[in-house]
């Protein structure tokens, strides 16, 4: 949930952080000492059940070389 013009707004974001590290050849445990991060959290944020900061979304993105808005993606017709 975000605010938006003083509005509570719903946003769902999809993420690709499952997708793109099965395409890199990582684990969890892998990707998590990548991103300096625990491997319960990959675990959570590929579950969309954990909303990462836009330090930790950056530094996955840039592990799998890709911007930040090509893996952490907002759902169309959400904002």
């Amino acid at each position: 949930m975000i605010f938006y013009n003083g509005c509570e707004v719903m946003v769902k974001v999809r993420n690709r952080v499952k997708e793109l590290r099965a395409r890199d050849g990582l684990n969890q445990t892998e990707l998590a000492a990548l991103a300096k991060i625990s491997r319960q959290t990959v675990s959570l944020i590929e579950r969309s059940e954990y909303m990462p900061s836009l330090l930790i979304a950056a530094r996955i993105a840039l592990i799998f070389k890709e911007p930040i808005e090509s893996v952490f993606v907002f759902e169309e017709g959400e904002l």
